[in-house]
């Protein structure tokens, strides 16, 4: 299933200029390398990028790539980790960042209605002003699409208590690779009319359909929150505080957990008073009623006191909290910061072998003096296990050591149980993997999915499905 450009490129690129207008349709160096990369290493030249700004825009441009088998990428924000919007095999870079619209936020039924090209902050914040509450928030969600968080089934910090963003997915309207409109779910809480078509695309990367419309599950947003933070002079010490925490009877809204390495660089980054000394971090949230939270926060304390915690503080509104999670989102740029590529690896193992985790993480450290930094979603076992690797990009040998390195640790994770991608996606960065972590026959399933979705293969080729 391959894709075949029928005519020179100067020919259709005019064609489509036709339809879709010259104010649609871009073929600038600049633009084109703009559009051509994610926050991966990986680059790639589209032939042209399409600004959609409507269904219609989608529609025409999927019709017109169909028919002549041109190579079709999607693209929201481009703030994806594995390479999953790059337009490998040229073509079309179809950026729907210009459906920017929040068609509604209906607290009577509990929804919002969205298009892909809508920041996800934005849609929290239009949320939380009627008083309700969409819950997935990944660290990029002042930068990420919705569009883009659907496409990767994205999670975050909130995640250990309010899952990711499926169970958040009521409705949705997708542009099959035909140009046909699919309209599936709707408004309805509970639907059970049919397969889960739904889930099928949420996740999907791009490689099914395009997304052009989202009905997204609002919730009432939870009255209060504060947290904790605390310091312990290891990284195992701060783990097993959060078995601790879950196997207490704890429900945290957030649980997040940052090694010695991503703390040296936050403080290189941000200052050497952001953090307190120590090795290991952990941010605990709880959110609830006003007249709860405090109380519960007061008993928290005592027990990640009694864990063996070097340093215990508290937020307890919703600025001093919001700061800390701010600190939290830097710890990605503060690793970018010293200069080593980041080789973002978002795995994820079954949360009673986080302690596990943890020591092989240090031993792959050891063995192949590579600096490994961990932090994450410690609540769902979700700890980006990041390789820190100097010249990846231009150094041949240093590229074939990390890849070693990434081999083990996959290897391992999955003969753990666990899984080599919980939010990021598979994308380019994880498709060498992709066959040794499912079974053949989930493979096979997949090649079917696309082939009788998109039986010429313009959708996003040159990814995890062949």
């Amino acid at each position: 299933m391959g894709v075949v450009i029928e005519k020179l490129k100067a020919e259709w690129v005019d064609e489509l200029v036709a339809v879709l207008g010259e104010d649609k349709v871009v073929t600038s160096d600049s633009v084109r390398e703009e559009f051509g990369k994610d926050r991966w290493h990986a680059a790639s030249l589209p032939d042209v990028v399409v600004h959609a700004q409507n269904r219609d825009d989608v529609v025409a441009t999927l019709k017109f790539a169909n028919e002549r088998r041109i190579p079709v990428t999607t693209r929201g924000a481009g703030v994806g980790y594995v390479g999953g919007c790059v337009p490998v095999q040229g073509g079309i870079l179809l950026s729907v960042r210009k459906m920017d619209r929040i068609l509604e936020i209906n607290p009577s039924d509990g929804v919002a209605v969205v298009e892909p090209g809508v920041i996800l902050n934005d849609i929290l914040e239009a949320a939380r002003e009627k008083g309700w509450y969409y819950p997935p928030d990944p660290a990029s969600l002042k930068e990420c699409s919705i569009g883009g968080t659907i496409a990767t089934n994205a999670g975050g910090p909130r995640c250990v208590k309010y899952g990711v963003t499926r169970h958040y997915i009521l409705g949705l309207e997708v542009v099959l690779p035909n140009g046909e409109v699919l309209e599936t779910g709707g408004r309805c809480h509970k639907n059970k009319t049919g397969l889960d078509l739904i889930g099928m695309f949420v996740g999907s990367e791009g490689l099914l359909g395009v997304v052009t419309k989202a009905t997204l599950r609002l919730i009432p947003h939870p009255e209060a929150r504060a947290m904790l933070t605390a310091t312990f002079a290891e990284f195992e010490e701060a783990a097993e505080a959060v078995q601790t925490i879950l196997n207490s009877g704890w429900q945290p809204s957030g649980l997040e957990i940052t090694d010695g390495f991503t703390l040296k660089a936050a403080r290189d980054y941000l200052g050497p008073e952001t953090l307190p000394e120590g090795n290991a971090h952990l941010i605990v949230e709880l959110d609830g009623r006003r007249e709860t939270v405090l109380q519960d926060l007061e008993k928290l304390h005592e027990l990640v006191a009694s864990s063996g915690a070097l340093a215990v503080d508290e937020a307890r509104d919703r600025e001093s909290c919001e700061a800390i999670w701010q600190l939290r989102r830097e710890f990605s740029y503060s690793l970018r910061a010293t200069g080593l590529i980041k080789l973002n690896e978002d795995i994820v193992v079954p949360r009673s072998k986080l302690v596990e985790l943890v020591k092989f993480a240090r031993k792959l450290e050891e063995d192949t003096g590579i600096p490994v930094a961990c932090f994450g979603h410690a609540g769902d076992g979700n700890i980006h296990t990041n390789l820190m690797v100097k010249d990846y990009d231009t150094d041949k040998a240093a590229r074939e050591k990390a890849d070693a390195a990434l081999d083990i640790l996959f290897r391992w994770i999955i003969e753990n149980d666990g899984k080599i991608t919980g939010e990021h996606g598979v994308g380019l960065a994880k498709k060498r993997w992709f066959k040794d972590a499912v079974s053949p026959v989930a493979v096979d399933v997949h090649r079917q999915l696309k082939k009788t979705l998109d039986p010429n293969g313009i959708l996003n080729p040159g990814k995890f499905i062949e």
